[in-house]
C-alpha cells in the first residue's frame, strides 16, 4: 500500500471521493460522456503562418488539439487523478498516447505512440517528439514495448498463456504490475486520443477500460465545414467534433465543464500554445472561462 511508481497515494480525502470507489468500483460503471464542436478558423489560421516556412513536418490540427489537451491536464490538476484498486492516485507526469496506422490498408499494421509530457514544454516540443516517434513507428518492422509483450504471450502455449495472463491481470489490477511491461501501454496514460478524421470517419463514443489508470479518452471526428450558430444565425465554419469520455469520480461536472472550456479557449488562441504547458491564464481570463 502506498505510492506507485507512476503516481503519489492519496490519503487525505473527501468522505465522497474516499466512499465512490467502494460504491462503483470499476471505472467502465463511471464514466460521463461530452461532445462539443470546436471551431478551427484561429488554429487554421495559426497553422498556415507556422508552416508559412515549410518545415519538414508540418504542424497540423491534430498536435494542437494534443498540446492543448496536455496544457489543460497540466494546469488542472484533478484531471491526472486516476483510481485504481480502489485507492486514488495522481500521476508523476501528464501523457498522451494514440494509436499510428503504419500503412492505410486492411492489412496495415498499427502500432503505439507515447507521450511523456513535461511541465515547460511548448507545442514546438510536442511537434518535434511526434514527429521522432513517427520516423520510427512507420517503419514497418518496427514493434513496439507493448505489442512486442503481447506478441510473446500470443506465441506461448494456451496451458502457460492463459495462468501467465491472468497473473499479469491481478498485478496489474493489484499496482504491482512491472513498469517495464505498461510503459508503452495506451491505457496507463494521462488521456488516449482516437483520431477518426484521419481515417474519414465522423466523432463517436469510446469506452474507458478498467484495464489500466486512464481517465480521460478524447475521439477526434473528420474536420471539415460545420454549422455554428452565430447572434441568431447559422453560419458554416472550419470545425471538428470532439467525444469526451471521463471517468466520473475524480472531478465533479463543474470542475470538467471549466477544463474543457479551457481547452476550448486555447484552441480559439492557438498562440498560447507557444508558451509553456504550465504558464497560467491570467485570472481575468480564467474567471471568465
Amino acid at each position: 500500500m502506498g505510492n506507485r511508481f507512476d503516481a503519489e497515494y492519496l490519503k487525505k480525502l473527501d468522505s465522497m471521493h474516499y466512499i465512490m470507489p467502494f460504491m462503483y468500483p470499476d471505472r467502465c460503471d463511471n464514466e460521463a460522456f461530452f461532445t462539443f464542436r470546436i471551431d478551427l478558423t484561429e488554429v487554421n489560421r495559426w497553422l498556415e503562418k507556422k508552416n508559412a516556412d515549410h518545415p519538414e513536418y508540418k504542424y497540423n490540427m491534430f498536435q494542437c488539439l494534443i498540446a492543448a489537451t496536455l496544457k489543460t491536464i497540466t494546469l488542472r490538476s484533478k484531471l491526472s487523478l486516476f483510481i485504481h484498486n480502489r485507492r486514488m492516485y495522481r500521476r508523476n507526469e501528464v501523457s498522451a498516447a494514440f494509436t499510428v496506422k503504419q500503412e492505410f490498408s486492411d492489412d496495415g499494421g498499427e502500432v503505439l505512440a507515447f507521450i511523456h509530457s513535461r511541465p515547460e514544454w511548448t507545442i514546438e516540443d510536442l511537434h518535434n517528439e511526434i514527429h521522432r516517434q513517427l520516423l520510427k513507428l512507420k517503419n514497418k518492422s518496427y514493434v513496439d514495448e507493448s505489442t512486442g509483450f503481447m506478441d510473446k504471450f500470443n506465441a506461448l502455449p494456451e496451458w502457460i498463456s492463459r495462468p501467465a495472463l491472468n497473473l499479469v491481470c491481478w498485478l496489474e489490477k493489484k499496482g504491482k504490475i512491472p513498469q517495464a511491461l505498461v510503459e508503452t501501454d495506451p491505457y496507463h496514460s494521462s488521456v488516449v486520443f482516437a483520431n477518426l478524421g484521419s481515417i474519414g470517419l465522423p466523432s463517436g463514443y469510446h469506452h474507458l477500460t478498467n484495464w489500466g489508470t486512464t481517465s480521460m479518452f478524447v475521439v477526434v471526428g473528420k474536420a471539415g465545414r460545420m454549422p455554428f450558430t452565430e447572434n441568431d444565425e447559422v453560419v458554416f465554419k472550419d470545425g471538428v467534433d470532439l467525444n469526451f469520455t471521463m471517468d466520473e469520480r475524480i472531478a465533479d461536472g463543474y470542475y470538467f465543464s471549466k477544463s474543457i472550456r479551457m481547452l476550448q479557449y486555447f484552441l480559439n488562441h492557438p498562440e498560447l500554445l507557444e508558451r509553456p504547458f504550465n504558464e497560467k491564464l491570467d485570472d481575468e481570463t480564467f474567471k471568465a472561462l
